[in-house]
């Protein structure tokens, strides 16, 4: 009787997966944008109505937090523009609308408010303990460095040894290998330090 249990468990599982598992096939087939989006998560919408369908899938750019593929994700945006708002947020010039937005980048305001609420404006306070203050590790001195809780004082020394000799870091991955950080170091460092 066990047995006979056990194994129509196992088939009604089996069962169930496959049921899923065409469904989502189908949800594919219906919805070509979310099959994109599950592949590519910077995804480049070709239209308003890709943006808006985006929305309903659940894509949202914090304005002030965005990176430059994030805002490359909207249609009409070019690459000196997306790195203009990174650069603004960054400098300490919160986005706290289109307007803003609009302003930085030369687009009509209008044409931005058709993408909808793909694009939220958070205001992140400079000076909050939630929020921590980014430092350009490519800038910033060891004693800056050290400041920085999961950072001791010899790790802030061999940062900047290791860009003084030899060039600036490009990215997490060049910050990994140069210093053979473990990635639990630069999980810890992702929101205090920056390029």
């Amino acid at each position: 009787m066990g047995r006979e249990r056990n194994s129509w468990q196992a088939w009604r599982r089996l069962l169930v997966r496959q049921v899923l598992h065409s469904l989502d096939a189908l949800e594919g087939e219906l919805n070509p944008l979310k099959k994109k989006l599950a592949k590519d998560h910077y995804y480049r919408f070709r239209s308003v109505e890709e943006v808006k369908l985006g929305i309903k899938l659940g894509v949202c750019i914090d304005a002030n937090r965005a990176t430059v593929d994030d805002w490359l994700r909207l249609p009409g945006i070019s690459i000196h523009q997306a790195r203009t708002l990174v650069e603004l947020s960054r400098a300490g010039s919160p986005l706290t609308c289109w307007e803003d937005v609009a302003a930085a980048t030369g687009i009509s305001a209008h044409s931005f408010r058709a993408f909808g609420d793909v694009v939220k404006f958070y205001y992140y306070d400079p000076d909050s303990e939630i929020t921590p203050r980014q430092l350009n590790v490519n800038r910033a001195s060891a004693r800056e460095l050290a400041l920085i809780p999961t950072i001791e004082p010899s790790l802030a020394k061999r940062l900047v040894y290791y860009r003084e000799r030899f060039g600036p870091y490009q990215d997490w991955l060049d910050l990994k290998h140069r210093l053979q950080l473990p990635p639990q170091v630069i999980t810890a460092l992702l929101h205090y330090l920056r390029f």
